[in-house]
């Protein structure tokens, strides 16, 4: 039987981190493209890895490129390509730098590997996201962009550390776009099942809430230059696996809604089930009125910068 063949697009932080993780966990072979790889960078990291196999003792192949000829036939392509920011910016100020990148990406992704699950990870997310579908004509079950499971995962690691607690007890979520407007919900956070509102004080669960809003730029500040990568990455292999396994796993990503929510024709952080046949289902639940306020706010920010593609 042929293993999966798994496409990375862009060759940075998260590429690297990406590969890596893939290789370890023996998920497929890894194709590691950077069309600015003039110098050799992304064949260096996949030589590197390659040397590493016998360590990891996975059997995977790895190779790296700048050639889009050699993602042809992948069964899922993880797109990290993009600009990172910097101290100060926020994501939507990557919105037209990106937005030109992506624009060289989707046709030859559609061209090389039409039947792939794609996982949007650069940012604008939900503006990337959406381009990508709009450019390729992808089905929606087959396109996710990567918001939720990293935000919901920090939102986690907060609650977890105010607590001291295991992580593996603590259960939360986050919806809405992948930016300052993203929507915690404190009410559905539990550890081993208690909610979070009878181990911590309203004023502690506000600031945890704010803290995961800002989680990125906190990044951004201490790194100086770039962004999260081990975050990022380790959220886009969830979903990947739960893809390549058909783990069922219900998970927060930015899905193309079409009626769902109340919202018709955007990419927005809800959850969704992901099996084998991509997004198999997306999952709607009740939102209390200060909630649904919030995600509704969410919303039209992303509408917003959509309506800025051109």
């Amino acid at each position: 039987m042929a293993r999966n063949k798994i496409a990375l697009i862009g060759g940075g932080a998260i590429g690297g981190t990406l590969a890596h993780e893939i290789l370890k966990r023996r998920l497929g072979d890894v194709v590691l493209l950077d069309i600015k790889d003039k110098e050799g960078m992304v064949q260096g990291k996949a030589l590197d890895l390659m040397e590493a196999l016998p360590l990891m003792e996975s059997d995977c192949g790895m190779i790296g490129t700048s050639d889009y000829r050699d993602i042809k036939g992948a069964n899922v392509v993880i797109i990290t390509a993009g600009v990172p920011r910097k101290p100060g910016m926020s994501r939507d100020d990557l919105f037209e730098v990106n937005s030109k990148i992506m624009g060289g990406v989707a046709p030859e992704v559609k061209k090389y590997a039409p039947k792939a699950f794609v996982i949007v990870v650069s940012n604008p997310l939900d503006v990337m996201v959406t381009l990508f579908k709009k450019i390729t004509g992808f089905a929606r079950d087959h396109v996710v962009g990567m918001a939720g499971v990293l935000d919901s995962s920090r939102f986690r690691a907060f609650i977890a550390a105010e607590l001291k607690v295991s992580v593996k007890d603590v259960y939360a979520i986050v919806l809405g776009g992948h930016g300052d407007t993203m929507v915690p919900l404190p009410r559905l956070a539990t550890v081993a099942g208690v909610p979070i509102k009878h181990l911590l004080d309203e004023k502690t669960i506000d600031r945890i809430v704010l803290r995961t809003r800002n989680a990125g730029g906190e990044i951004v500040e201490l790194l100086k230059q770039g962004s999260a990568f081990y975050s990022p990455a380790f959220s886009a292999i969830e979903m990947t696996e739960s893809y390549l396994l058909d783990q069922k796993r219900i998970l927060p990503c930015a899905a193309y809604l079409e009626g769902e929510y109340g919202v018709n024709g955007f990419f927005v952080g809800v959850p969704v089930l992901i099996g084998a046949g991509g997004i198999e289902k997306i999952i709607e639940m009740p939102l209390e009125p200060a909630e649904k306020e919030e995600f509704n706010k969410s919303v039209e920010h992303v509408r917003k910068m959509v309506e800025n593609l051109k």
